[in-house]
């Protein structure tokens, strides 16, 4: 866990941070958050599911958040704070107890190398062995956390973090209020070859670029390729787990998130507030609609043009998909019955027919 001094609050000023109503003593102090089953004295924890109800009786947190709903006339031993959303509200806490970590506005650390032509804001924040190439622009507000390397003609917009050794290409544009991870490398060549002859392969060139919207939040050692020709784009509000690769030319809509291991492959266009699973792979060069949830392992080979669920490789509408698994299921006895079927009509078969003169 962090290093850094925990603030304190009181239970009333938590109640007045997520516009609950209280309930016991507002004057408790709460210096730290913990889970239900454990939480210590000076902890706030919180309730949203009624299986863990039976955990108020037991929990020694001092203050306990509590959905609207869950809780009767039994009131809690523990001062409670009820909203309509407890896990929400929680959430609320928890980004006031632990602020990410920020380096000093307008930071240059003296191992940084900065291109004279870049444009910095001087509220941006440059750490220790980041480098900046020519004509790139940084937003203010931004922080290049360490070992950050902007290739030329790279845009950086307002308030985004990038952490440690990401990488952007040269002409990557990355929009407000951004989250980048470690290792995370935007605008790397796509896989672009095209097959000779005798079999060798010659790189087609890569001249295209990403462009990333605001609000957008990519994971650590995750892969956006440049495009051929034109754009590989993640619009507005799009999340990115660890470990995915977005190929060349790549579409994502607004508010799509794709979970861990998942690849799109070049020139797909995911639709709005898709919701990708671990270990997906799509194909290229297909469409999803908006509001699809493909589930995890699955395989999309064909274009998806009815929002809904969908899940197996090749990827099914999700009953139809649960369907097929529970008749494979049944396939080895169905098969013995059939050679036993096969048997009887064979011997019926045997027994009725003419003889022979």
């Amino acid at each position: 866990m962090n290093d850094v001094v925990q603030p304190t609050w009181t239970a009333q000023a938590l109640c007045a941070l997520i516009d609950g109503r209280l309930v016991g003593d507002g004057s408790v102090s709460v210096t730290g958050i913990g889970r239900i089953e454990s939480a210590a004295p000076g902890e706030i924890t919180f309730v949203a599911s009624e299986k863990y109800l039976k955990f108020l009786a037991s929990t020694k947190a001092t203050c306990v958040i509590i959905s609207e709903g869950l809780i009767g006339d039994d009131i809690p031993q523990q001062t409670a704070i009820i909203v309509p959303d407890a896990y929400r509200s929680f959430v609320r806490i928890m980004q006031e107890f632990f602020p990410p970590h920020r380096l000093e506005p307008g930071l240059r650390h003296a191992t940084a190398t900065i291109h004279e032509t870049a444009d910095v804001d001087p509220t941006a924040a440059v750490g220790p062995g980041c480098v900046i190439g020519e004509r790139c622009v940084v937003g203010p507000g931004t922080q290049l956390i360490a070992n950050v390397v902007l290739y030329a003609d790279c845009t950086v917009g307002r308030k985004s973090v990038l952490h440690g050794n990401v990488t952007l290409y040269a002409g990557t544009t990355l929009g407000d209020h951004c989250i980048v991870h470690a290792g995370s490398v935007l605008g790397a060549d796509g896989f672009g070859f095209l097959e000779q002859p005798d079999g060798s392969f010659d790189k087609i060139p890569q001249v295209g670029t990403v462009c990333v919207g605001d609000s957008v939040e990519i994971g650590a050692n995750c892969t956006i390729d440049r495009a051929a020709v034109g754009q590989t784009i993640l619009e507005d509000g799009v999340k990115l787990d660890n470990l995915v690769h977005i190929a060349h030319g790549v579409v994502v809509g607004k508010n799509t998130a794709i979970a861990a291991q998942a690849g799109i492959s070049g020139s797909t266009r995911l639709g709005e507030r898709n919701r990708i699973a671990g270990q997906v792979g799509i194909v290229g060069h297909i469409t999803t609609a908006d509001n699809v949830i493909v589930e995890a392992q699955s395989g999309v080979s064909k274009a998806i043009t009815t929002p809904g669920a969908y899940f197996g490789s090749p990827a099914k509408e999700h009953r139809t998909a649960l369907r097929l698994e529970a008749a494979l299921r049944h396939l080895p006895q169905l098969m013995v019955e059939l050679r036993e079927l096969q048997r009887r009509i064979d011997e019926l078969t045997s027994d009725n027919a003419a003889p022979t003169s």
